[in-house]
């Protein structure tokens, strides 16, 4: 409406004041700043970056003014169209009793201005006085129709965000109803089968069992204890309260290098990108499960390498054993297995590869970043 109205002001108002006479010196100056200054003032009594009234007012009540100003050399000029821009411009933006009271002054330097010279001059201000009320009604109803559409638009998107909100809260009750399900299974197995294995091991001890035998009880009872360990993760990460990601993986390194008793070499190239948590949590256990099977299947004398590789568009990540025997391999899978992580990379829109490299075995995972930080955007 700005620009419109500028347009309006300095075209149509001021054309009509040419078309009345021949304008010079004095009279033209005057003129030409009138229009000048009513262009200003609609533009800041309507621009969008200006809330502030009291600067909003005074700037529609000096663009009614102008109006007035142009009509008085002329009482049938064109100035009175300034006059109702400023009348509609204030029943637009300002508070209903502010915009009434503003506008009083502005029909009556309209009035005024028209009468002064008019053959009935009572018939002139009644005219003007009913236009201008109008005018202002008519504004008016469209201001208040434009706050009502404001107002169901807000209440639409917080409808959206309050059932957003509670599908929130459903989805997270559930998951810890499961979690504690989860919880109480795994915590008694888990326990028992730690307990059963340490028993286990003490009478291997002490009946001068085979050290072969002795060594398989003591990893086996190892594996239930990281077993706990890591279902306790999941539990958590099923309750939203903590879910592993890229950050935990030099602990995850650490932790299986000690457990499996194989050297680890853990190497991160190029500078990392954000990803969604669901995606790192893919990748988490993606090298954990390739740890495990390495734990499973290597044997003694392997060598493991974690490589992160990030690229503007991809993160790769490996997980290459060497060197193993494929003997005396004690721990147990966490069950997740090739099809799982194939799966979860899927669901990101990455892909698993796996299979032999020379004397050993290599995982490869590769997750889109682009792909992930579009998801997480949408």
């Amino acid at each position: 409406m700005v620009p419109v109205g500028v347009v309006i002001i300095l075209i149509g108002v001021g054309a009509g004041a040419l078309a009345e006479g021949p304008l010079a010196g004095v009279v033209l100056a005057i003129t030409v700043g009138l229009l000048v200054l009513a262009a200003a003032c609609w533009a800041v009594g309507l621009s969008g970056r200006i809330r502030d009234l009291r600067v909003v007012v005074p700037a529609l009540i000096v663009l009614g003014l102008c109006g007035a100003a142009l009509d008085w050399p002329q009482s049938d000029g064109p100035g009175f169209l300034a006059g109702y821009m400023a009348l509609a411009g204030l029943a637009l933006r300002v508070p209903r009793i502010t915009a009434l009271l503003a506008g009083v002054p502005i029909v009556a330097a309209i009035a005024i201005s028209d009468a002064h010279e008019a053959e009935n001059p009572a018939g002139t201000v009644l005219s003007v006085a009913l236009g201008c009320g109008f005018l202002f009604v008519t504004s008016a109803l469209v201001a208040v129709s434009q706050d009502a559409h404001q107002r169901a638009e807000a209440m639409l998107a917080q409808e959206a965000a309050i059932r957003e909100a509670r599908e929130q809260t459903a989805a997270l009750a559930e998951r810890s109803r499961l979690a504690r399900e989860l919880h109480d299974v795994l915590a008694h197995c888990l326990s028992s089968l730690s307990l059963q294995l340490e028993g286990a091991r003490l009478r291997a001890s002490q009946t001068g069992a085979d050290a072969m035998l002795f060594d398989q009880i003591s990893s086996a009872r190892q594996a239930a204890c990281d077993g706990m360990v890591s279902a306790q993760r999941a539990v958590q990460a099923l309750r939203g309260d903590d879910i592993p990601g890229l950050a935990r993986l030099p602990r995850l390194v650490t932790d299986s290098a000690l457990s499996m008793r194989i050297p680890i070499d853990f190497r991160v190239d190029g500078e990392p990108w954000p990803l969604r948590p669901e995606a790192e949590l893919a990748a988490y256990r993606t090298v954990q499960e390739a740890l495990t099977n390495v734990a499973k299947h290597a044997g003694r004398g392997a060598r493991v390498r974690v490589g992160l590789s990030w690229a503007p568009d991809c993160l790769d990540i490996s997980v290459a054993d060497s060197g193993g025997d494929g003997a005396d391999a004690g721990l147990v899978s966490t069950g997740l297995g090739l099809t799982s992580m194939a799966e979860r990379a899927a669901l990101h829109g990455g892909q698993l590869t796996a299979g032999p490299a020379g004397d050993g075995f290599t995982v490869r995972l590769r997750l889109p970043i682009g792909g992930t930080a579009r998801v997480a955007g949408s």
